[in-house]
Protein backbone atom coordinates (compact mmCIF):
# COMPACT_ATOMS: atom_id res chain seq x y z
CA UNK A 1 0.00 0.00 0.00
CA UNK A 2 0.86 3.69 -0.45
CA UNK A 3 0.61 5.83 3.06
CA UNK A 4 0.75 9.45 2.93
CA UNK A 5 1.41 10.50 6.76
CA UNK A 6 0.96 13.89 8.14
CA UNK A 7 2.41 15.12 11.47
CA UNK A 8 3.23 18.57 12.40
CA UNK A 9 6.13 17.12 14.36
CA UNK A 10 8.64 13.82 13.54
CA UNK A 11 11.83 12.39 14.87
CA UNK A 12 14.42 13.15 14.49
CA UNK A 13 13.53 16.54 13.00
CA UNK A 14 11.48 18.09 15.25
CA UNK A 15 9.69 17.09 18.92
CA UNK A 16 8.06 18.60 21.36
CA UNK A 17 6.01 15.12 22.59
CA UNK A 18 5.43 11.71 21.83
CA UNK A 19 3.68 12.51 18.38
CA UNK A 20 6.89 13.41 17.00
CA UNK A 21 8.50 9.51 18.26
CA UNK A 22 5.27 7.88 16.78
CA UNK A 23 5.69 9.50 13.57
CA UNK A 24 9.27 8.80 13.66
CA UNK A 25 8.92 4.91 14.17
CA UNK A 26 5.43 3.99 12.71
CA UNK A 27 6.60 5.34 9.27
CA UNK A 28 9.59 3.28 9.06
CA UNK A 29 8.05 0.43 10.84
CA UNK A 30 5.42 0.09 8.10
CA UNK A 31 7.82 0.81 5.14
CA UNK A 32 10.25 -1.90 6.50
CA UNK A 33 7.60 -4.32 6.23
CA UNK A 34 6.82 -3.75 2.91
CA UNK A 35 4.42 -0.62 2.25
CA UNK A 36 5.73 2.98 0.78
CA UNK A 37 5.32 5.59 3.00
CA UNK A 38 5.50 9.62 2.22
CA UNK A 39 5.64 11.08 5.75
CA UNK A 40 4.84 14.87 5.23
CA UNK A 41 5.64 17.56 8.16
CA UNK A 42 6.92 21.35 8.08
CA UNK A 43 10.27 22.36 7.57
CA UNK A 44 10.96 24.54 10.88
CA UNK A 45 13.21 26.86 10.89
CA UNK A 46 15.01 25.14 13.54
CA UNK A 47 15.53 21.80 11.73
CA UNK A 48 19.04 20.92 9.82
CA UNK A 49 18.92 20.16 6.28
CA UNK A 50 19.63 15.86 6.20
CA UNK A 51 21.98 14.76 4.14
CA UNK A 52 20.77 14.36 0.26
CA UNK A 53 18.06 16.59 0.72
CA UNK A 54 16.45 17.64 -2.10
CA UNK A 55 14.93 20.73 -3.32
CA UNK A 56 11.44 20.54 -5.11
CA UNK A 57 11.24 23.23 -7.82
CA UNK A 58 8.93 25.47 -8.08
CA UNK A 59 6.72 26.30 -5.44
CA UNK A 60 2.86 25.61 -5.00
CA UNK A 61 0.97 28.67 -4.66
CA UNK A 62 -1.51 27.80 -2.24
CA UNK A 63 -4.92 30.62 -2.12
CA UNK A 64 -6.62 31.33 1.32
CA UNK A 65 -8.93 34.20 1.86
CA UNK A 66 -5.84 35.77 4.02
CA UNK A 67 -3.60 35.66 0.54
CA UNK A 68 -1.96 33.36 -1.17
CA UNK A 69 0.81 31.23 -0.29
CA UNK A 70 3.61 29.71 -1.09
CA UNK A 71 4.50 25.96 -0.30
CA UNK A 72 8.63 25.25 -0.92
CA UNK A 73 9.21 21.28 -0.87
CA UNK A 74 12.27 19.15 -0.10
CA UNK A 75 12.51 15.82 -0.33
CA UNK A 76 14.24 13.54 2.21
CA UNK A 77 14.83 9.61 1.22
CA UNK A 78 15.14 8.37 4.89
CA UNK A 79 14.80 4.95 4.14
CA UNK A 80 14.04 1.98 1.77
CA UNK A 81 10.61 2.58 0.87
CA UNK A 82 10.46 5.95 3.26
CA UNK A 83 10.81 9.49 2.06
CA UNK A 84 10.04 12.45 4.34
CA UNK A 85 8.61 15.74 2.15
CA UNK A 86 9.42 19.04 4.21
CA UNK A 87 7.08 21.81 3.51
CA UNK A 88 8.64 25.12 3.78
CA UNK A 89 7.16 28.45 4.67
CA UNK A 90 9.09 30.87 6.29
CA UNK A 91 6.59 33.16 7.57
CA UNK A 92 4.80 30.02 8.86
CA UNK A 93 7.43 28.30 10.02
CA UNK A 94 10.75 30.08 10.46
CA UNK A 95 10.07 30.83 14.22
CA UNK A 96 11.71 30.20 17.79
CA UNK A 97 8.81 27.86 18.23
CA UNK A 98 6.73 24.38 16.98
CA UNK A 99 3.19 25.64 18.21
CA UNK A 100 4.12 29.00 21.06
CA UNK A 101 6.37 31.76 21.05
CA UNK A 102 9.39 31.59 23.77
CA UNK A 103 6.60 32.81 26.45
CA UNK A 104 4.61 29.80 26.13
CA UNK A 105 1.82 31.26 24.46
CA UNK A 106 0.00 29.56 21.11
CA UNK A 107 0.97 31.81 18.00
CA UNK A 108 -2.49 33.59 17.03
CA UNK A 109 -2.26 32.57 13.85
CA UNK A 110 -1.94 28.79 14.42
CA UNK A 111 -5.09 27.77 12.73
CA UNK A 112 -3.66 29.53 9.52
CA UNK A 113 -0.36 27.63 9.51
CA UNK A 114 -2.05 24.00 10.08
CA UNK A 115 -4.81 24.47 7.83
CA UNK A 116 -1.59 25.59 5.32
CA UNK A 117 0.60 22.48 5.84
CA UNK A 118 -2.24 19.86 5.54
CA UNK A 119 -3.45 21.48 2.29
CA UNK A 120 0.18 21.93 1.37
CA UNK A 121 0.64 17.98 2.27
CA UNK A 122 -2.08 16.89 0.39
CA UNK A 123 -0.90 19.02 -2.43
CA UNK A 124 2.32 17.92 -2.49
CA UNK A 125 1.91 13.95 -2.85
CA UNK A 126 -0.11 15.17 -5.61
CA UNK A 127 2.75 17.08 -6.94
CA UNK A 128 5.38 14.04 -6.87
CA UNK A 129 2.59 11.95 -8.39
CA UNK A 130 2.00 10.20 -5.50
CA UNK A 131 -1.07 8.33 -5.17
CA UNK A 132 -1.83 6.76 -1.38
CA UNK A 133 -4.38 4.29 -0.96
CA UNK A 134 -4.52 5.82 2.51
CA UNK A 135 -3.84 9.12 3.98
CA UNK A 136 -3.08 8.76 7.74
CA UNK A 137 -3.43 12.32 10.00
CA UNK A 138 -2.54 12.79 13.49
CA UNK A 139 -3.92 15.31 16.14
CA UNK A 140 -5.78 18.28 16.01
CA UNK A 141 -3.13 20.12 13.99
CA UNK A 142 -4.11 17.88 10.66
CA UNK A 143 -8.02 17.84 11.74
CA UNK A 144 -8.93 19.82 8.77
CA UNK A 145 -7.20 17.10 6.35
CA UNK A 146 -10.42 14.37 6.10
CA UNK A 147 -12.65 16.95 5.53
CA UNK A 148 -10.67 18.41 2.66
CA UNK A 149 -10.21 15.03 1.02
CA UNK A 150 -14.46 14.71 1.03
CA UNK A 151 -14.59 18.30 -0.47
CA UNK A 152 -11.54 20.23 -1.52
CA UNK A 153 -9.87 17.11 -3.13
CA UNK A 154 -13.41 15.43 -4.19
CA UNK A 155 -12.78 14.68 -8.63
CA UNK A 156 -8.94 14.14 -7.86
CA UNK A 157 -6.63 11.14 -7.86
CA UNK A 158 -6.28 11.68 -3.87
CA UNK A 159 -10.01 11.44 -3.69
CA UNK A 160 -9.91 7.22 -3.37
CA UNK A 161 -7.87 7.37 -0.64
CA UNK A 162 -9.44 6.54 2.89
CA UNK A 163 -8.62 8.40 5.87
CA UNK A 164 -7.37 7.69 9.63
CA UNK A 165 -7.22 10.20 12.15
CA UNK A 166 -5.02 9.16 14.85
CA UNK A 167 -5.79 10.98 18.71
CA UNK A 168 -2.50 11.38 20.44
CA UNK A 169 -4.09 13.32 23.31
CA UNK A 170 -7.58 14.07 23.10
CA UNK A 171 -7.22 17.34 25.45
CA UNK A 172 -5.64 19.58 22.75
CA UNK A 173 -8.84 20.13 20.12
CA UNK A 174 -7.13 23.18 18.26
CA UNK A 175 -10.22 25.41 19.58
CA UNK A 176 -10.28 28.78 17.43
CA UNK A 177 -13.05 31.58 17.59
CA UNK A 178 -15.85 30.76 14.38
CA UNK A 179 -14.51 33.81 12.80
CA UNK A 180 -11.81 31.81 11.25
CA UNK A 181 -13.94 30.02 8.96
CA UNK A 182 -14.32 33.00 6.65
CA UNK A 183 -10.39 33.33 6.99
CA UNK A 184 -9.98 29.85 6.08
CA UNK A 185 -12.73 29.75 3.54
CA UNK A 186 -14.24 26.87 5.13
CA UNK A 187 -17.85 26.33 4.25
CA UNK A 188 -20.53 27.44 6.73
CA UNK A 189 -22.91 24.28 5.95
CA UNK A 190 -19.98 22.39 8.03
CA UNK A 191 -20.59 24.59 10.84
CA UNK A 192 -23.00 22.36 12.59
CA UNK A 193 -22.82 20.41 16.20
CA UNK A 194 -22.90 17.86 13.82
CA UNK A 195 -19.46 19.24 12.01
CA UNK A 196 -16.81 21.13 13.61
CA UNK A 197 -18.42 23.70 15.57
CA UNK A 198 -18.48 22.88 18.96
CA UNK A 199 -19.35 25.64 21.54
CA UNK A 200 -19.88 28.18 18.74
CA UNK A 201 -16.22 27.95 17.93
CA UNK A 202 -14.22 26.22 15.25
CA UNK A 203 -12.43 22.51 16.92
CA UNK A 204 -9.68 21.42 14.04
CA UNK A 205 -9.62 17.94 15.97
CA UNK A 206 -13.78 17.45 16.16
CA UNK A 207 -13.13 17.99 12.17
CA UNK A 208 -11.10 15.17 12.05
CA UNK A 209 -13.35 12.48 14.09
CA UNK A 210 -16.45 13.93 11.65
CA UNK A 211 -14.78 12.83 8.64
CA UNK A 212 -11.98 10.30 8.61
CA UNK A 213 -12.84 6.50 7.78
CA UNK A 214 -11.35 5.54 10.56
CA UNK A 215 -9.84 6.72 14.58
CA UNK A 216 -7.68 5.59 16.52
CA UNK A 217 -6.07 6.06 19.89
CA UNK A 218 -2.53 4.83 20.91
CA UNK A 219 -3.62 2.30 23.66
CA UNK A 220 -6.90 0.63 23.71
CA UNK A 221 -7.54 1.70 26.81
CA UNK A 222 -7.53 5.34 26.27
CA UNK A 223 -10.10 4.81 23.19
CA UNK A 224 -12.50 3.47 26.57
CA UNK A 225 -11.93 6.54 28.54
CA UNK A 226 -12.30 9.09 26.03
CA UNK A 227 -15.96 7.34 25.27
CA UNK A 228 -16.86 8.75 28.91
CA UNK A 229 -17.75 12.18 30.14
CA UNK A 230 -14.92 12.49 32.57
CA UNK A 231 -12.28 11.86 29.60
CA UNK A 232 -13.98 13.18 26.76
CA UNK A 233 -13.13 16.68 27.01
CA UNK A 234 -16.71 17.72 25.53
CA UNK A 235 -16.53 15.26 22.24
CA UNK A 236 -17.27 11.83 24.44
CA UNK A 237 -20.87 11.35 22.46
CA UNK A 238 -19.70 11.74 19.73
CA UNK A 239 -17.04 9.39 20.26
CA UNK A 240 -19.52 6.94 21.14
CA UNK A 241 -21.64 7.02 17.89
CA UNK A 242 -18.79 6.62 16.39
CA UNK A 243 -17.45 3.26 18.26
CA UNK A 244 -16.99 1.19 15.96
CA UNK A 245 -14.89 3.11 14.19
CA UNK A 246 -12.91 3.92 17.18
CA UNK A 247 -9.65 1.33 17.70
CA UNK A 248 -6.97 1.45 20.27
CA UNK A 249 -3.85 0.38 18.98
CA UNK A 250 -0.80 0.63 20.99
CA UNK A 251 2.15 2.43 20.24
CA UNK A 252 5.53 0.96 20.43
CA UNK A 253 9.27 1.90 20.93
CA UNK A 254 12.19 1.92 19.13
CA UNK A 255 14.07 -1.42 20.08
CA UNK A 256 17.42 -0.34 18.60
CA UNK A 257 17.20 2.82 20.05
CA UNK A 258 16.46 1.66 23.86
CA UNK A 259 18.74 -1.44 23.89
CA UNK A 260 20.40 -1.64 27.20
CA UNK A 261 22.21 -4.37 25.47
CA UNK A 262 23.58 -2.09 23.07
CA UNK A 263 23.42 1.40 24.37
CA UNK A 264 26.01 4.10 23.52
CA UNK A 265 25.21 6.79 26.11
CA UNK A 266 25.33 4.14 29.33
CA UNK A 267 28.59 3.40 30.99
CA UNK A 268 28.09 -0.59 30.91
CA UNK A 269 25.38 -2.38 29.05
CA UNK A 270 24.11 -5.69 30.14
CA UNK A 271 20.38 -7.12 29.52
CA UNK A 272 17.72 -9.74 30.82
CA UNK A 273 20.20 -12.81 31.66
CA UNK A 274 22.83 -10.38 33.04
CA UNK A 275 22.17 -7.27 35.04
CA UNK A 276 25.60 -6.58 36.38
CA UNK A 277 26.09 -3.26 34.31
CA UNK A 278 22.32 -1.88 35.91
CA UNK A 279 24.52 -1.44 39.09
CA UNK A 280 27.33 0.32 37.22
CA UNK A 281 24.83 3.10 35.60
CA UNK A 282 23.47 2.99 38.88
CA UNK A 283 26.34 4.77 40.75
CA UNK A 284 26.86 6.60 37.62
CA UNK A 285 23.42 8.66 37.37
CA UNK A 286 23.78 9.15 41.10
CA UNK A 287 27.05 10.56 40.64
CA UNK A 288 25.66 12.79 37.41
CA UNK A 289 23.25 14.34 39.83
CA UNK A 290 25.68 14.62 42.51
CA UNK A 291 23.67 12.53 45.28
CA UNK A 292 25.70 10.28 47.96
CA UNK A 293 25.42 6.71 47.85
CA UNK A 294 22.57 4.38 49.12
CA UNK A 295 21.62 0.52 49.99
CA UNK A 296 17.98 2.00 49.48
CA UNK A 297 16.33 2.32 45.74
CA UNK A 298 16.54 4.88 42.92
CA UNK A 299 13.35 6.75 41.99
CA UNK A 300 13.62 8.01 38.26
CA UNK A 301 11.20 10.76 36.57
CA UNK A 302 11.75 11.82 33.34
CA UNK A 303 8.83 14.01 32.13
CA UNK A 304 7.61 17.20 30.81
CA UNK A 305 6.21 18.75 34.12
CA UNK A 306 3.00 19.34 33.42
CA UNK A 307 -0.62 18.79 35.32
CA UNK A 308 -1.25 15.56 33.44
CA UNK A 309 2.00 13.89 34.44
CA UNK A 310 0.40 13.93 37.86
CA UNK A 311 2.93 16.46 39.90
CA UNK A 312 -0.27 17.30 42.25
CA UNK A 313 -0.03 14.22 44.08
CA UNK A 314 3.22 13.26 43.46
CA UNK A 315 5.46 15.89 45.21
CA UNK A 316 3.23 15.65 48.56
CA UNK A 317 3.55 11.78 48.36
CA UNK A 318 7.40 12.24 47.84
CA UNK A 319 7.28 14.95 50.86
CA UNK A 320 6.79 11.80 53.06
CA UNK A 321 8.68 9.08 50.91
CA UNK A 322 12.14 10.42 51.40
CA UNK A 323 11.72 9.95 55.47
CA UNK A 324 13.16 6.57 53.78
CA UNK A 325 16.76 5.50 52.44
CA UNK A 326 15.84 6.49 49.31
CA UNK A 327 17.09 8.81 45.54
CA UNK A 328 15.23 10.32 43.66
CA UNK A 329 16.20 11.83 39.85
CA UNK A 330 14.31 14.38 38.19
CA UNK A 331 14.81 15.04 34.42
CA UNK A 332 12.54 17.24 32.86
CA UNK A 333 10.99 20.82 32.20
CA UNK A 334 7.63 22.36 32.34
CA UNK A 335 5.12 24.97 34.37
CA UNK A 336 6.89 26.79 37.11
CA UNK A 337 4.66 25.34 40.36
CA UNK A 338 5.77 21.84 39.59
CA UNK A 339 9.75 22.93 39.06
CA UNK A 340 9.46 24.77 42.34
CA UNK A 341 7.69 21.66 43.85
CA UNK A 342 11.04 19.41 43.45
CA UNK A 343 13.30 22.56 44.18
CA UNK A 344 11.51 22.75 47.47
CA UNK A 345 12.08 18.79 48.16
CA UNK A 346 15.81 19.22 47.23
CA UNK A 347 16.10 21.93 49.46
CA UNK A 348 14.73 20.13 52.52
CA UNK A 349 17.04 16.42 51.27
CA UNK A 350 20.31 17.95 49.51
CA UNK A 351 21.48 14.52 49.46
CA UNK A 352 18.82 12.42 48.43
CA UNK A 353 16.91 14.76 45.35
CA UNK A 354 18.80 14.84 42.18
CA UNK A 355 17.01 17.63 39.18
CA UNK A 356 18.18 18.82 35.69
CA UNK A 357 15.75 21.07 34.16
CA UNK A 358 15.58 20.99 30.69
CA UNK A 359 15.75 17.95 27.84
CA UNK A 360 18.66 16.00 27.35
CA UNK A 361 18.47 12.53 25.57
CA UNK A 362 21.55 10.97 26.91
CA UNK A 363 20.91 11.49 30.66
CA UNK A 364 17.39 10.84 30.42
CA UNK A 365 18.72 7.11 28.58
CA UNK A 366 21.00 7.10 31.98
CA UNK A 367 17.74 7.38 34.29
CA UNK A 368 15.98 4.85 32.60
CA UNK A 369 18.85 2.54 33.07
CA UNK A 370 20.64 3.54 36.30
CA UNK A 371 16.88 4.08 38.53
CA UNK A 372 15.45 1.14 40.12
CA UNK A 373 11.89 2.45 39.87
CA UNK A 374 10.41 4.81 37.37
CA UNK A 375 7.40 7.26 38.62
CA UNK A 376 4.34 8.26 36.27
CA UNK A 377 1.82 8.82 38.77
CA UNK A 378 -0.54 10.59 35.56
CA UNK A 379 -3.54 12.21 35.91
CA UNK A 380 -4.12 10.56 32.49
CA UNK A 381 -2.34 8.92 29.84
CA UNK A 382 -3.13 7.91 26.20
CA UNK A 383 -0.11 5.97 26.08
CA UNK A 384 3.02 6.75 27.65
CA UNK A 385 6.15 6.09 26.23
CA UNK A 386 8.51 6.28 29.18
CA UNK A 387 6.90 3.11 31.37
CA UNK A 388 7.87 0.65 28.07
CA UNK A 389 11.52 2.03 27.91
CA UNK A 390 11.57 1.33 31.78
CA UNK A 391 10.64 -1.85 31.28
CA UNK A 392 13.11 -2.62 28.42
CA UNK A 393 15.69 -1.16 30.98
CA UNK A 394 14.67 -3.40 33.77
CA UNK A 395 13.60 -0.38 36.07
CA UNK A 396 10.25 -1.20 37.67
CA UNK A 397 7.60 1.30 36.68
CA UNK A 398 5.33 2.84 39.65
CA UNK A 399 2.11 4.21 37.49
CA UNK A 400 -1.42 5.09 37.56
CA UNK A 401 -3.54 2.22 36.22
CA UNK A 402 -4.68 5.16 33.30
CA UNK A 403 -4.60 4.83 29.81
CA UNK A 404 -1.64 3.03 28.32
CA UNK A 405 -0.12 2.53 31.34
CA UNK A 406 -2.66 0.10 32.34
CA UNK A 407 -2.81 -1.66 29.09
CA UNK A 408 1.18 -1.97 29.37
CA UNK A 409 2.21 -2.42 33.29
CA UNK A 410 1.03 -5.95 35.33
CA UNK A 411 0.65 -5.21 38.92
CA UNK A 412 3.39 -7.75 40.73
CA UNK A 413 0.39 -8.05 43.06
CA UNK A 414 -2.30 -8.65 41.22
CA UNK A 415 -0.68 -10.97 39.03
CA UNK A 416 2.41 -12.94 41.31
CA UNK A 417 3.23 -14.89 38.21
CA UNK A 418 3.35 -12.09 35.57
CA UNK A 419 3.68 -8.73 37.28
CA UNK A 420 6.10 -6.50 35.26
CA UNK A 421 5.55 -3.23 37.62
CA UNK A 422 3.18 -1.47 40.23
CA UNK A 423 -0.20 0.21 39.72
CA UNK A 424 -2.37 2.66 41.81
CA UNK A 425 -5.81 3.98 41.07
CA UNK A 426 -7.14 6.46 42.89
CA UNK A 427 -5.49 9.93 42.21
CA UNK A 428 -4.74 11.24 45.71
CA UNK A 429 -1.30 11.36 47.18
CA UNK A 430 -2.21 8.39 49.52
CA UNK A 431 -2.65 6.31 46.89
CA UNK A 432 0.63 7.47 45.62
CA UNK A 433 2.64 7.45 48.62
CA UNK A 434 1.57 4.02 49.06
CA UNK A 435 2.32 2.57 45.51
CA UNK A 436 5.84 4.25 46.62
CA UNK A 437 5.56 2.12 49.87
CA UNK A 438 5.18 -1.40 47.51
CA UNK A 439 8.01 -0.09 45.81
CA UNK A 440 10.32 -0.26 49.22
CA UNK A 441 8.81 -3.51 49.81
CA UNK A 442 9.70 -5.17 46.69
CA UNK A 443 13.43 -3.78 46.77
CA UNK A 444 13.73 -5.38 50.02
CA UNK A 445 12.71 -8.59 48.27
CA UNK A 446 15.83 -8.99 46.38
CA UNK A 447 15.31 -12.40 44.69
CA UNK A 448 11.67 -10.87 43.72
CA UNK A 449 12.58 -8.00 42.43
CA UNK A 450 15.38 -9.50 39.63
CA UNK A 451 12.17 -11.68 38.75
CA UNK A 452 10.23 -8.86 37.91
CA UNK A 453 12.66 -7.17 36.35
CA UNK A 454 13.26 -10.17 34.04
CA UNK A 455 9.62 -10.47 33.01
CA UNK A 456 9.63 -6.47 32.07
CA UNK A 457 12.78 -6.79 30.11
CA UNK A 458 11.36 -9.92 28.22
CA UNK A 459 7.99 -7.72 27.19
CA UNK A 460 7.55 -7.15 23.21
CA UNK A 461 7.02 -3.49 22.74
CA UNK A 462 8.65 -2.95 19.44
CA UNK A 463 7.06 -1.24 16.55
CA UNK A 464 6.74 -4.10 14.40
CA UNK A 465 3.66 -5.33 16.25
CA UNK A 466 1.90 -2.08 16.27
CA UNK A 467 2.67 -1.14 12.45
CA UNK A 468 1.25 -4.83 12.06
CA UNK A 469 -1.69 -3.94 13.66
CA UNK A 470 -2.13 -0.59 11.30
CA UNK A 471 -1.41 -2.61 8.71
CA UNK A 472 -4.50 -4.70 9.51
CA UNK A 473 -6.75 -1.55 9.70
CA UNK A 474 -5.61 0.07 6.68
CA UNK A 475 -6.11 -3.18 4.25
CA UNK A 476 -9.67 -3.70 5.92
CA UNK A 477 -10.47 0.43 5.02
CA UNK A 478 -8.87 -0.39 1.34
CA UNK A 479 -10.60 -3.53 0.84
CA UNK A 480 -12.92 -3.96 3.05
CA UNK A 481 -14.94 -7.22 1.72
CA UNK A 482 -11.80 -8.59 2.14
CA UNK A 483 -11.97 -7.76 5.68
CA UNK A 484 -15.56 -8.82 6.49
CA UNK A 485 -15.77 -11.42 9.93
CA UNK A 486 -11.95 -10.23 10.25
CA UNK A 487 -11.10 -9.17 13.88
CA UNK A 488 -8.71 -6.27 13.61
CA UNK A 489 -6.03 -6.68 15.93
CA UNK A 490 -6.53 -3.28 17.87
CA UNK A 491 -6.78 -3.65 21.63
CA UNK A 492 -3.13 -5.09 22.22
CA UNK A 493 -2.40 -5.96 25.63
CA UNK A 494 1.15 -6.83 28.11
CA UNK A 495 2.06 -10.86 27.50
Amino acid sequence: MKILFLSSEVVPYSKTGGLADVAGALPAALAEIGHELLVATPRYGHIQPPDGLEALDPPLTLRFPFGPQAAHYALHGRAPNLRVLFIGNDAFFARPGIYNDPSGSDFPDNHRRFAFFTLAALSGAQHLGFVPDIVHFNDWQTGLGPLALRRGYAGTALARAKSVFTIHNLAYQGLFPKRVMEDLGLPWDVFTPEGLEFYDHVNFLKAGLVWADALTTVSPRYAQEIQTPEAGYGLDGLLRRRTGDLHGILNGIDAREWNPAEDPYLPARYDQDALDGKATCRRELLSRFGLTTTDGPVFGIVSRLAGQKGFDILIPALEHALGEDIRLVVLGSGEARYEAGFRALQQHHPDKVGLRFGFDVALSHLVEAGADFFLMPSLYEPCGLNQLYSLRYGTVPVVRAVGGLDDTVVDVDADLAHGTGIKFGPYDAGAAAHAIGRALELWRDPPRLRAVRRRGMHQDFSWTRSARAYEALYRSLVRPESAAGQQLPAARKAQ
